[in-house]
């Protein structure tokens, strides 16, 4: 199990990035058994923050379940590779299974598939801790708000019987009331956004909600380069 010496309470498991400055955002990261929800614009960084999350559990020693409607499994392995997250030996060992979830478009029942994708989650062996789901806009989009409360609250559910969920959704896929209804069914919600500063675009992750308490401290703007992955880019810089 993943633990950290920032800000976490002794004897306290949380699920680690293995980036001390990510975090320290997070008040020593996620806690085990936390439904997390990672939201932000197309191209603001939320795969790489799953990557980094799944990175670190798994070099942890805690198995990782990845869900991807976004790439495949050939595809994502290179892809966290090119940045300096190669986690190939993990899944040649079964410590990390990918699953590719294929959505056809609006004719696919949202329900059915929130079900299914809840069911398969369910079970997985239990040595499987971390589900990442990268991402479930497709069926949020066209899903009924019912649904996808009760997607939701099935997810909660699972991490109370031990497992810990990331969920990824782009912006786009909720009203702003939906959002608030979501984000209090979960234990965390990072958000993401690009801003420009001067003659950079950054990606801006914002810590909206952890551990039920607001932080200070809560905002990481960054970059990725190929073969150096995730690079913090202060602010300070940014703005110069």
């Amino acid at each position: 199990m993943v633990t950290s010496d920032v800000d976490a309470a002794p004897g306290e498991v949380v699920i680690s990035t293995g980036r001390t400055e990510m975090d320290a955002r997070l008040g020593g990261s996620v806690q085990r058994g936390a439904l997390t929800l990672i939201e932000g614009a197309p191209a603001s960084g939320k795969s790489v923050i799953c990557q980094q999350f799944a990175y670190g559990a798994l070099n942890s020693g805690v198995d990782v379940a990845y869900y991807t409607t976004e790439t495949t499994v050939k595809n994502l392995l290179t892809q966290m590779s090119s940045i300096n997250l190669d986690v190939t030996d993990h899944f040649l060992m079964d410590f990390l299974r990918i699953y590719r979830m294929q959505i056809s478009g609006r004719n696919e029942n949202s329900v059915v598939l929130f079900d299914r994708l809840a069911d398969h989650i369910e079970k997985l062996p239990k040595n499987y801790e971390v589900i990442i789901v990268d991402s479930a806009t497709r069926i949020v989009t066209h899903g009924q708000e019912v649904g996808i409360v009760d997607f939701f609250s099935a997810c909660k559910q699972l991490c109370e019987d031990g497992r810990t969920i990331f969920l990824v959704v782009h912006t786009y896929a909720f009203g702003e009331g939906m959002l608030q209804r979501i984000r209090s069914l979960c234990d965390a919600h990072l958000s993401l956004r690009l801003e420009e500063m001067r003659d950079l675009v950054v990606k801006v992750m914002e810590v909206t909600k952890v551990r039920n308490a607001d932080r200070q401290d809560n905002t990481m703007s960054f970059d990725v380069e190929p073969g150096v992955g995730l690079k913090t880019i202060p602010l300070s810089r940014a703005k110069a």
